[in-house]
């Protein structure tokens, strides 16, 4: 998705900033890891200094020792397959999918009957994570889009009936709303679920038109203010400056209006 305006041009230039080199790719907010997905999102493409960045995290994420220790409970992946998710569609959508096909053959491997990921290690854990799912989804369909994988397709779309079957917020037993937290509107969402990430996923699969979707888009369609979207709710990010964890490279106060609001008018535009 193109994104345009200062704010945002800006917000590009800053995620590309060195200082990334000497930490670990996940380190939050401030590592490769992060950075690249925000950069993505915000249309950045195949600028050198973020294929330095893909690259110190393919290093980590690709790493056969790290791959060969996932734990298997109760013939169940435990697994945090946002982090491969992302690094996924980071580099599908950089032009480097054909770099992430382990992780791809690794993510078809982890995914649970279900159609999700979860990296709950409680032995009573049976259904998927939305945080853990909605990013491989994207992920794998961003890298169907490059190479044509039918099998990367399959998984996403068994992915997304998830979503699908719970009304992206809802559970399927109660119909009660899963996480109030949810109903919130968050930029950067770094690995977080919320019903505007649910949707950009599902539009993404092409099911915005299914009636499993039209309560969360009647829920988008009431978030808008003047032609706008804000977010809402606790933010997962710190200025840069701050003190402690969570601390962010990019100052989104002013930007973060204008991300989910292209976000929500492309759901809008698919949908309609």
């Amino acid at each position: 998705m193109a994104m345009s305006g200062r704010r945002i041009q800006r917000a590009r230039r800053q995620l590309l900033v060195p200082g990334w080199e000497a930490l670990h790719p996940y380190k939050k907010w401030q590592g490769a890891h992060w950075r690249l997905m925000s950069f993505v999102e915000l249309g950045g493409h195949d600028d050198p200094r973020a294929l330095a960045m893909l690259e110190q995290v393919l290093n980590w994420l690709g790493n056969p020792a790290r791959l060969g220790t996932v734990l298997i409970m109760e013939g169940r992946a435990r697994r945090c397959a946002s982090q491969e998710g992302n690094a996924v569609l980071v580099a599908s959508t950089l032009g480097h999918a054909e770099s992430v096909g382990p992780l791809v053959s690794k993510l078809l491997e982890w995914q649970w009957d279900d159609g999700g990921w979860n990296c709950d290690r409680r032995r009573s854990a049976s259904h998927s994570s939305f945080h853990e799912t909605v990013w491989p989804l994207r992920g794998l369909l961003a890298y169907h889009r490059a190479i044509g994988d039918p099998a990367a397709l399959h998984a996403a779309q068994r992915a997304a009936e998830l979503l699908l079957r719970h009304r992206l917020y809802r559970s399927n037993r109660t119909n009660r709303v899963i996480a109030n937290a949810w109903l919130d509107v968050h930029w950067p969402p770094y690995w977080h679920y919320d019903v505007l990430q649910g949707l950009r996923a599902v539009a993404e699969a092409g099911h915005t038109s299914r009636p499993e979707a039209a309560d969360a888009l009647a829920w988008l369609r009431d978030r808008e203010r003047d032609g706008r979207w804000h977010t809402s709710g606790g933010r997962y990010w710190k200025p840069p400056g701050s003190t402690g964890s969570g601390v962010d490279v990019v100052d989104w106060s002013d930007a973060a209006s204008d991300v989910v609001t292209a976000q929500a008018r492309a759901v809008l535009a698919a949908a309609s």
